[in-house]
């Protein structure tokens, strides 16, 4: 595309969503952010290390509290294209309060589907979901592979595409989903197992692993995941879902092991293994051939360039990320 295009990023403080309004206004475009908090800390968002843009504007709109707000948002700037990256997120924690993941990923989600279905402006709507709609999973998972969630979070990301199928087929509403595996790069929540296994290393501190780091997983780095999303956006076909994967997959464990050989650590100092999480699926191999072939996509960065990368992020925000929480903090 090479005219400018007007995005609305719902969900701009979370890390993909950071990461994917530096890559639009990267390539021109003119980008308005959400989120439920106000803008994060500077060293978690990729867009401010460029210093300011007058094409970002950011509007802190909670999902579950200011929906009419975020509409009227919408009605006044008419973005061409919205990608949504809100939700309750981790997986874990979805057991101890459901319903307050319902209340975000499916009641708040789908108001705002249908707010969003009576607006003829949208081009395209880029729903961000999750390979956790799939549940354990054996061999490569493809894009209609059935639905057999096993976590609170699970179901409600599960239920809100499924309730999109529907706007699709009843109102030709023009969603596309996208589905990535584990994304990590500079500028990634602390709590995440990349960033916190290196600042675990950088204190002194001890890792939890749970259950020994068994589980298998395909890392990808946030700057290829937001190529792909923005490809989704543009060339995607309505109706359409597509997986965002590399073809690299490891276990939690050796991932660890990965991190502290690149960072001078022994891993028996820096490790401490504990139960497994309730739920947690054993491993996820997302099939991205429909994504690199039909809309040319591949990655681009290794593992291990991507560790070195944000390794080197990390100690250059040392100080601040150490005063900084290092625990997800849940909100309502």
């Amino acid at each position: 595309m090479s005219e400018t295009a007007r995005f609305l990023v719902i969900g701009s403080n979370s890390f993909s969503g950071a990461t994917f309004v530096d890559y639009a206004l990267a390539k021109g475009h003119e980008v308005i952010g959400t989120s439920r908090s106000e803008e994060a800390h500077q060293a978690f968002l990729p867009y401010r290390w460029h210093g300011e843009s007058d094409r970002f504007h950011f509007h802190q709109l909670d999902l579950n509290r200011d929906l009419d707000a975020i509409a009227a948002l919408m009605e006044r700037e008419r973005p061409a294209y919205v990608v949504n990256f809100a939700a309750q997120s981790m997986v874990a924690e979805s057991w101890a309060n459901p319903d307050h993941w319902f209340m975000t990923n499916v009641v708040s989600t789908v108001r705002l589907h249908e707010k969003m279905r009576r607006m003829p402006f949208i081009t395209r709507y880029v729903h961000v979901s999750t390979p956790e709609v799939f549940g354990s999973t054996a061999g490569h998972v493809a894009e209609d592979t059935v639905f057999n969630p096993s976590t609170p979070y699970a179901v409600s990301r599960a239920a809100a595409e499924m309730s999109l199928r529907t706007y699709f087929s009843a109102y030709g509403f023009p969603v596309v989903y996208t589905r990535a595996a584990n994304v990590y790069g500079p500028g990634q929540q602390l709590y995440r197992i990349i960033p916190r296994t290196m600042l675990c290393i950088r204190l002194g501190q001890k890792l939890q692993l749970h259950g020994g780091g068994a589980s298998e997983r395909s890392f990808i780095h946030g700057k290829d995941v937001a190529d792909a999303t923005y490809r989704i956006a543009l060339e995607g076909r309505n109706g359409d879902a597509y997986h965002i994967s590399t073809d690299r997959i490891i276990s939690i464990r050796a991932l660890v092991e990965m991190i502290c050989g690149a960072l001078g650590a022994k891993f028996d100092e820096v490790v401490e293994v504990v139960g497994e999480r309730l739920g947690k699926d054993a491993a996820y191999r997302l099939d991205s051939t429909k994504l690199r072939r039909e809309l040319g996509w591949s990655d681009q960065i290794s593992l291990e360039q991507g560790i070195a990368e944000t390794a080197s992020w990390l100690d250059k925000h040392l100080d601040d990320l150490a005063r900084l929480p290092q625990s997800y903090l849940h909100k309502e």
